[in-house]
């Protein structure tokens, strides 16, 4: 057999255009990766205003004006309601002026970000030594101290996607990527709802009472976790309804080269680029992370939307594993090594 033959036998055409997909998703890897968290600085970051009229109207002209505008400045009644607008994340910090003084008040919540909290310190104590005043800050929602840069909300939630879309994988490894049938697909479906219950239960367990490492309703997390893991693997299942298993290469696309850097971990979304923070909130790994932090140190406030975005990847990739599994009625499944052989010939 001539080396020509033995290369196009070691390796089958589906075999070297998965590989090229492969190769597409390390560098797709590295440019969100790098692209989104490479050069961080705050943009619009919504932050609040108290001070007596006549010096509230100044101060937001001049926090607009600052370069780069990393401020998105609105005057605040009082301290109470900006306290609840940072609670209910309305806005991310608020500065409180004294009018008889010269020492005013930052309000920040760590929870959210401790890289964000600490940025919004520097460009207010910035401004505040052009007026030759000071500022002390409060946080009024700190990150626990088992929490180090507030990162423990992502990584839980990154390893509950990492979990949804393997069991997904592993399903479709085990006998086709795509369900033969209805009964097939309800199978998976029920198996995968089995492992979220366990995987979001685990992941709250660890981080809450095992490791401290996040405050909060180990309920409420468990819940979160569970849905969390559900909706990346019923998404995943249903790539692989529709791609076979280049479904798979698809969910980690999304999950992995997409939502993970867009999730506002390492750093919130206010001080990620346009493009991060625009997908963010709508994948997964994002609706999560906002969604544990929430918990974890703002009373459970504004989860709405991320429950919704999560609901829906649960409900949609649910409902197309199903319609497409209800259109293939085959007695047998479509092993991983039928597709690669099919496509092959």
């Amino acid at each position: 057999m001539s080396l020509v033959d033995e290369l196009k036998s070691a390796v089958t055409p589906r075999a070297a255009l998965l590989v090229v997909g492969v190769l597409a998703l390390q560098l797709l890897f590295i440019a969100s990766y790098v692209g989104a968290l490479h050069n961080p600085k705050p943009a619009d970051v919504p932050f609040g205003v108290v001070a007596p009229p006549q010096v509230s109207a100044t101060l937001v002209g001049e926090l607009e004006k600052l370069p780069g505008d990393p401020l998105d400045p609105r005057p605040v009644a009082g301290a109470e309601e900006a306290r609840d607008k940072i609670m209910n994340r309305e806005i991310d910090g608020a500065l409180i002026v004294d009018p008889a003084g010269r020492t005013d008040t930052l309000l920040v919540a760590s929870g959210g970000g401790t890289v964000l909290s600490s940025a919004l310190e520097k460009i207010v104590t910035r401004v505040e030594e052009t007026q030759r005043r000071e500022v002390r800050t409060v946080d009024v929602a700190p990150a626990s101290r088992q929490d180090f840069d507030g990162l423990s909300a992502f990584y839980l939630v990154v390893g509950w996607c990492v979990g949804g879309y393997i069991c997904a994988a592993i399903l479709a490894i085990s006998a086709g990527s795509r369900p033969a049938n209805r009964e097939r697909a309800i199978i998976r479906l029920g198996v995968l709802a089995l492992y979220s219950v366990l995987g979001g239960l685990g992941g709250a367990v660890i981080v809450g009472p095992i490791l401290g490492a996040l405050p909060g309703s180990v309920a409420a997390l468990w819940g979160l976790g569970t849905l969390v893991v559900f909706a990346v693997g019923a998404a995943t299942l249903a790539l692989q309804s529709v791609f076979g298993i280049v479904g798979i290469g698809l969910a980690i696309l999304l999950v992995v080269v997409l939502g993970n850097p867009s999730a506002g971990g390492a750093f919130p979304a206010p001080m990620l680029p346009p493009f991060w923070k625009a997908i963010g909130p709508a994948l997964p790994p994002g609706a999560g992370t906002w969604a544990a932090r929430s918990i974890a140190y703002f009373k459970g406030n504004d989860m709405t939307a991320s429950m919704l975005v999560l609901s829906a990847w649960a409900v949609v990739g649910a409902a197309v594993t199903l319609v497409l599994s209800s259109l293939r009625r085959k007695p047998e499944g479509e092993p991983i090594a039928a597709e690669l052989d099919e496509t092959a010939r």
